[in-house]
């Protein structure tokens, strides 16, 4: 199995940590390390992407069912 084809199963935080160190290799590494970053990098991004707006809509979602229903004006 690649570790494109692992990256559904990774945590939040193993995604976030594997694109950090892609991301610090595409910059400083050797030239395999450049290819094989070069490679993973899309599916990362992609991957933390989506998982920052499933983060962002359950924590809006949340907030909006704990509001207090606003108060009808009398006219």
């Amino acid at each position: 199995m690649s570790l494109i084809e692992k990256i559904p199963t990774m945590s939040d935080e193993e995604v976030i940590n594997l694109l950090a160190n892609a991301r610090r290799l595409a910059d400083s590494g050797d030239e395999k390390q450049k290819a094989a970053a070069g490679e993973l990098l899309p599916a990362l991004e992609e991957a933390a992407a989506e998982r920052r707006t499933t983060k962002l809509a359950a924590a809006q979602a949340k907030r909006a069912a704990s509001r207090r229903p606003k108060a009808q004006v009398a006219a």
